[in-house]
C-alpha cells in the first residue's frame, strides 16, 4: 500500500505560486493587490485570501490592512528553512511507513 495525495486546494496552488515569488523578493516588498492575484489565477477573492492566509501562517508574509501584504524579514526565512526540513522529515517518514505497510 502506497500512500497518495488528493489533489492540491486552490488556496495551496495560490500559496505554492507565490512562496516560489517570494524566493525572489526582498523583505518589505509588497506582494501584488488581491485584484491583480485574483485576475492571475483566476480564483475568487476568497481563495486568494486563504492562501495568502497560508503565508501569513508560515510567516512568509505580513498584512499591513489596507497597505496590502508584505514580504517578511529575515525571522521569515530562518522559519522557512525550519519548515522545509519538517516537511523533509514526515515525507521520509511517510515512505518508511509506507514500506513497512507493504512488506506486512
Amino acid at each position: 500500500m502506497t500512500a497518495t495525495r488528493g489533489p492540491k486546494s486552490k488556496a495551496a496552488e495560490v500559496a505554492d505560486a507565490l512562496r516560489e515569488e517570494i524566493r525572489g523578493m526582498q523583505p518589505g516588498e509588497r506582494l501584488p493587490t488581491q485584484k491583480e492575484l485574483v485576475d492571475r489565477f483566476g480564483y475568487a477573492g476568497q481563495t486568494i485570501q486563504n492562501g495568502l492566509a497560508m503565508l501569513r501562517a508560515e510567516g512568509l508574509v505580513e498584512s499591513a490592512g489596507n497597505l496590502g501584504n508584505f514580504v517578511s524579514g529575515t525571522k521569515a526565512e530562518d522559519d522557512r528553512e525550519e519548515l522545509k526540513e519538517i516537511r523533509s522529515q514526515i515525507q521520509a517518514l511517510t515512505e518508511r511507513v509506507a514500506a513497512l505497510e507493504s512488506s506486512s
